[in-house]
């Protein structure tokens, strides 16, 4: 019998700024950890989920949405390239890559009362990569 580490789970950390809601997203992506991966955003969140700009709403869908993109040895980068802050809410753009798949998000965020930040809204795929009037839009 071959026995198994014990999957290392990312659902309990939380975002300090909205920036790290980006950070938790990549981690749980590489950490192929669709649970870590819901648990970044606020229950009741909306998603468009890749590839096909499918709508998702809440933890559950968004969760079934991104797990099929987990399986394979694809690795995620994020890099958020702007922010936009006030009054407990922001947004942030960013460019990522999973594999094949690549593009730039816009997410909105929102402080809860613990401090930590969670994800309201989710649009991964903002701008397409290769329009270079949407590249500049984000330099």
């Amino acid at each position: 019998m071959v026995s198994r580490a014990p999957r290392r789970t990312l659902s309990g950390m939380s975002a300090r700024t909205p920036e790290e809601v980006h950070a938790l997203l990549e981690a749980a992506l590489n950490a192929r950890d669709p649970d870590a991966f819901a648990a970044v955003f606020e229950p009741d969140a909306t998603m468009i989920s890749p590839p096909h700009g499918v709508v998702v709403h809440g933890r559950t869908a968004i969760r079934a949405s991104v797990e099929p993109m987990m399986h394979g040895d694809a690795s995620a980068q994020i890099q958020v390239v702007g922010k936009l802050e006030a009054d407990g809410l922001a947004l942030t753009h960013a460019r990522w890559s999973l594999g094949e798949m690549s593009g730039y998000g816009t997410i909105v965020s929102r402080r809860q009362p613990d401090g930590s930040w969670l994800i309201v809204l989710d649009n991964p795929l903002s701008f397409a990569r290769d329009d270079p009037h949407d590249r500049d839009l984000l330099t």
